[in-house]
Parts: structure tokens; sequence; C-alpha cells
């Protein structure tokens, strides 16, 4: 299973974020089934974490993603886009073959 991959821009993001939030905190990434093309990416903050979750880190932020999610994300990368749209994590995700406008729902 390929490995995922944390932009420095999305790194420096979930740290402004997690300032305000309790100590602990992490951004978990969850996949669930929903959304416009069939599954779409959670994303939550939280403390709590399951022996068997997944930590990815860069530069002090940590990303927590569960066992079946990663399956569905392996070889993803998550960055922090900030356009005329708006602002909003975006995974790069190599197993999706369709995804829609929201940018948060893809298919496999």
């Amino acid at each position: 299973m390929a490995e995922i991959t944390l932009t420095a821009r999305a790194a420096k993001r979930i740290n402004e974020i997690m300032v305000s939030e309790p100590a602990g905190s992490s951004l978990r990434i969850s996949v669930n089934g929903g959304g416009c093309s069939g599954f779409s990416y959670a994303f939550d903050i939280t403390r709590a974490r399951e022996a068997q979750d997944v930590a990815i880190e860069r530069d002090g932020a940590t990303v927590i993603v569960d066992p079946v999610s990663l399956e569905y994300m392996s070889g993803s990368t998550i960055d922090f886009v900030n356009d005329l749209i708006g602002q909003s994590f975006k995974i790069e995700n190599p197993l999706a073959t369709a995804s829609c406008g929201c940018g948060t729902s893809f298919s496999l």
C-alpha cells in the first residue's frame, strides 16, 4: 500500500487550525459511502485515536486515517488550496476514476 503524502501547505493550514483546538487534537480524514460520485471524504478534528489508525505527520501537523479509509486513499496527496472558489483541503487520489465539482466526492 502506497503512502499518503501531506504537503507543506496542508501542514501549515492544519497547524493554524489546531492553535484554537485542545492539546492533542488532530485532523481525521475518512472515506464514507455516499456523495455525488459514490464515496466522499470527511474531515473532522478529534483527540481520539484507535490502535490501528495511521498517523501522517509533517512539520508538526498530524492527520489520522483509519485502516479502511487508508485502502481507498493509498498513494494520495493531501494539499490545501486557496483559489478563486475558496479555501479547502484537496485530496489528489490516484485510485479515483472520477470526482465531482464539490471536490470531496469520488468514485473508484
